[in-house]
């Protein structure tokens, strides 16, 4: 049987403006929240798919937010550990320090929704052997945060030495490049973490068998509806697809963002198109055979 993920991390708009080194936003500060969140429900909802939606912790001191989750999390979706205040720098920090983010962002979740969140996703998808070592200290059933895509490497790589040629300085961090030798499948971590070995399940972020595509939120939507049918028919051979979203995937030009709209190429796109983009996509894999889990249900077929 055929697999296929879907997750949607919930950054809000501040993280955007941290990455291209911007100040913080004057208006739709909660726009993930107030506007995209109920947007990707319904889009779920008509598609008849589980999400999984990776929280970031302090979020949830606003009780809408808090709500919102907690009413996902109550018609079935799974909840998971996006960190307590999702420090592009996670992997970077101390052993201590890196525990207890992960630590107090499952903390503000399972406050939030009832439940302690079995997945995590590292911001950024940069991860260490240490932030590892601290997921299996605290049980964990998986992480999903590896994302082995040379492209995508890359592209982020110029990005940053771009900006700071410009004076302007990122919060993102860039990972060791050893992480493109990890397998794109589902495996157990070894040490170094792109190494198989014993340790916990990981998920990796979908890249493209051969040339190892970007197959994301953001590339899908970048490329249009007929784009998005010919990227995921590269992947339609794999047993497992874990397709990865943001938040902003479900905002539009039309939302009024327009710190944003200089700097994030997908934040000039109308919220029609990005929406047929990824309909297409999950109409395509179903149409192929797939079945839509949550991650956590797709980690027990891997254990």
């Amino acid at each position: 049987m055929k697999l296929a993920s879907v997750s949607i991390d919930l950054d809000e708009i501040h993280h955007y403006h941290a990455i291209h080194g911007l100040k913080e936003p004057s208006r739709g500060m909660h726009a993930v929240y107030d506007v995209a969140v109920p947007r990707a429900a319904e889009w779920a909802r008509s598609l008849d798919v589980p999400i999984t939606w990776f929280a970031v912790g302090r979020d949830l001191e606003r009780e809408e937010n808090a709500s919102a989750l907690r009413e996902l999390s109550e018609r079935g979706h799974e909840i998971g550990n996006h960190s307590q205040s999702h420090a592009y720098d996670l992997s970077c920090r101390e052993p201590s320090a890196l525990r207890l983010e992960i630590e107090e962002g499952g903390r503000s979740i399972e406050r939030a929704v009832g439940k302690r969140p079995s997945g995590f996703r590292a911001p950024g998808y940069t991860v260490s052997d240490e932030l590892f070592a601290a997921l299996s200290e605290q049980e964990f059933a998986y992480d999903s945060s590896v994302f082995p895509s040379p492209p995508y490497y890359a592209a982020k790589a110029a990005k940053l030495f771009s900006m700071r040629l410009r004076g302007r300085a990122s919060q993102s961090v860039l990972d060791t490049p050893s992480v493109l030798r990890a397998p794109s499948r589902p495996y157990r971590v070894g040490k170094p973490y792109w190494r198989p070995g014993s340790g916990m399940l990981e998920l990796p972020i979908q890249v493209t068998p051969g040339a190892r595509l970007p197959f994301i939120g953001t590339a899908l939507v970048l490329a249009g509806p007929d784009g998005a049918r010919l990227l995921t028919r590269t992947v339609l051979g794999e047993t497992f697809v874990n397709l990865e979203l943001h938040g902003i995937d479900f905002l539009g030009v039309e939302d009024d963002l327009p710190e944003l709209v200089p700097h994030q190429p997908d934040a000039k796109l109308p919220l029609a198109r990005k929406l047929a983009a990824l309909s297409a996509t999950v109409e395509l894999l179903r149409e192929k055979g797939s079945s839509f889990v949550t991650l956590a249900e797709a980690a027990k077929e891997f254990t």
